[in-house]
């Protein structure tokens, strides 16, 4: 079974696999949603199988809806559950650790090895390789604050500030909390988990698909 909660904004529906961080896709409807939930269930495992986890979703089964933001209507996972508030479990902070650590491989090896020009929509929209690669690490800069890191701007060719950032954000989800909010106005450790890897690996897909 796979535990999922939809997330309703006005004009998407979020489908979010509880257990699973970064298994997340959209929808305008609630099935469309989940649909395209399930049809990514292959691409996630090569991040489990790296990430050293055994990944049989097994049917899906939605524990909670709730109300999305903004965010939602975007595309992005922006609103905690109920679930979140609960005490992170060492598990579920290994489990989390593991694939963060397997998302941002990932995208590392794509910034070395993708076209750095990237296929354009019908428009000629859209960003390349590296604009994507720099839109990631500053994203996961600015979530860090969410969850009590600052860390000054740097490039992704800095690799020491590039490691120092995953590194402070793995020794916090990386380790089991009570499920209260990481910082004031923050986040809950394992909706932080979730957000991080969601967007990791949305873009990792995106190069993918675009190259």
């Amino acid at each position: 079974m796979t535990r999922v909660y939809l997330e309703k904004g006005r004009t998407k529906i979020v489908a979010c696999a509880l257990d699973w961080p970064g298994w997340a896709r959209i929808g305008t409807t609630e099935d469309r949603a989940v649909a395209a939930l399930t049809a990514y269930a292959d691409r996630y495992r090569l991040i489990t199988a790296d990430a050293g986890l055994t990944f049989d979703p097994g049917p899906v089964e939605i524990v909670d809806t709730v109300t999305g933001v903004n965010t939602t209507d975007w595309g992005a996972p922006g609103v905690p559950v109920a679930e979140d508030s609960r005490p992170y479990s060492a598990a579920a902070a290994r489990r989390s650790a593991a694939i963060l650590r397997a998302a941002w491989r990932a995208l590392d090896e794509l910034a070395q090895t993708a076209p750095p020009t990237l296929r354009k929509g019908p428009r000629g929209g859209g960003r390349d390789r590296d604009e994507i690669v720099t839109h990631v690490v500053d994203n996961d800069r600015a979530y860090a604050r969410k969850i009590g890191i600052r860390h000054r701007p740097f490039t992704p060719q800095d690799r020491i500030a590039l490691t120092a950032l995953r590194t402070a954000i793995l020794d916090v989800l990386g380790n089991p909390a009570d499920g209260a909010p990481l910082t004031g106005g923050g986040w809950p450790p394992a909706y932080a988990a979730r957000r991080f890897a969601w967007h990791t690996l949305d873009h990792v897909w995106e190069i993918q698909d675009k190259s």
